[in-house]
């Protein structure tokens, strides 16, 4: 068994900055390093299998699921399931690291409820709705039907930010950045009173 370690989880709707921002962090905090995330959807452009995630089958996904090697996973989107691998997190501490998330709400709530006070949970929120879906659709990387799934899936999701520890504002994401890193590093290292 692995000495539990921390873990620091960024959520938000799809194109709100939470990606850009974990990059970011991985760059300044040499202590984090990124949860590869297990996925049935396949590869987006230059995306590398056992880089940005693991890409799995469906069958591979629920038999992983049925003999409980997920410590969280969700069908994201119809027939889409992304989750968290218990060996990923074990590996990270292992090395003496702090895990960081690039996770979608529901899934960053369920590692928050299982891990507690050893886990950061941090909300990016956009400016607003309108500008959220500009990011989207200007992405090019979707349909129109996958947008509106999209979409409807960001304001739905927008209601979770209360029961996250912070509630991280991207208006500007260069500002978000720095008190993100902020957030963080006093996270890892809490002044003692």
């Amino acid at each position: 068994m692995t000495k539990e370690g921390k873990l620091i989880i960024f959520s938000a709707p799809s194109g709100a900055g939470k990606t850009t921002i974990v990059q970011y962090l991985l760059t300044k905090i040499p202590e984090l390093e990124f949860s590869i995330s297990a996925t049935t959807r396949e590869a987006r452009g230059d995306e590398q299998n056992n880089k940005d995630y693991y890409f799995i089958s469906k069958e591979e996904f629920l038999h992983r699921i049925a003999t409980k090697q997920f410590v969280e996973f969700e069908e994201v989107y119809t027939g889409t399931f992304y989750g968290t691998l218990r060996t990923e997190i074990e590996r990270i501490w292992k090395k003496g690291k702090t895990v960081i998330f690039d996770i979608d709400v529901e899934g960053g709530l369920h590692l928050k409820r299982k891990y507690g006070e050893h886990a950061l949970a941090i909300f990016v929120q956009p400016p607003s709705l309108e500008v959220l879906k500009e990011r989207l659709t200007g992405r090019g990387t979707d349909n129109e039907a996958k947008l509106r799934e999209r979409f409807a899936k960001a304001e739905k999701e927008l209601n979770y930010a209360p029961q996250f520890d912070i509630i991280l504002k991207n208006h500007d994401l260069q500002t978000a950045c720095v008190e993100a890193e902020e957030l963080v590093a006093n996270f890892l290292n809490p002044l003692t009173p």
